[in-house]
């Protein structure tokens, strides 16, 4: 396993993982994916600005042997549930299709506590729409990673979250798998089940991160 595609490595755990990949030997080429470059310094690390709509934006990139997608937004910070979508969804499925294409075997992706494509709730239907959806894509091995609300420091300003982090923090050992969830192991446990490559879709709920 020497190449690695990831996608949202701007994000809160895109970001931790990032630094994780430069960091581990296993990992001798990093591509970074996304709308916008990144402050990275790294000679192992390719950074490509793509049009996660556009298939063709994909070809120059070299092949892979594992794809980790970190992308995701919030309907608020999205403007619509159209616009969430696109990005959750359909952003996420052109990324690992892309990377399939490329030669990857290996799927490691960010999904959400209560993912279900049955569910009322549209972010968790969307959450688990897009599951079924990468694990129908032909990989060896798909893992699904369901932490609860993400712990960690965000470049952006989100003071409701934070107001909901310091809360569920307190009450952290009575919340069980809802507790908050800290970015930085959500990003080793992507890792380390890239590297397990057990084979067939798997899911990882927030209970087993750490």
């Amino acid at each position: 396993m020497t190449t690695a595609w990831i996608a949202g490595a701007s994000g809160l755990v895109g970001g931790e993982l990032l630094r994780l990949l430069v960091a581990d030997a296993a990992f001798d080429n990093i591509v970074s994916v996304g709308r916008r470059t990144i402050a990275v310094v790294s000679s192992k690390v390719t950074q490509l600005t793509v049009d996660f709509a556009d298939e063709a934006t994909f070809g120059s990139l070299d092949s892979a042997d594992v794809a980790f997608s970190c992308l995701g937004t919030t309907i608020k910070k999205a403007g619509s549930k159209e616009a969430f979508r696109a990005v959750d969804h359909d952003a996420v499925l052109a990324f690992a299709k892309a990377a399939r294409i490329k030669g990857a075997k290996v799927l490691v992706h960010v999904s959400s506590l209560g993912a279900d494509r049955a569910s009322r709730a549209f972010y968790a239907s969307v959450k688990g729409e897009v599951e079924e959806d990468l694990a129908a894509l032909g990989y060896e091995s798909v893992y699904a990673l369901r932490p609860s609300i993400l712990d960690g420091d965000r470049a952006e300003s989100r003071p409701l979250e934070r107001v909901g982090l310091a809360f569920a923090r307190a009450l952290g050992p009575l919340l069980g798998k809802y507790r908050p969830t800290e970015a930085s192991a959500v990003a080793r446990t992507m890792i380390a089940k890239a590297k397990a490559k057990a084979p067939g879709a798997h899911v990882v709920d927030a209970g087993a991160i750490t």
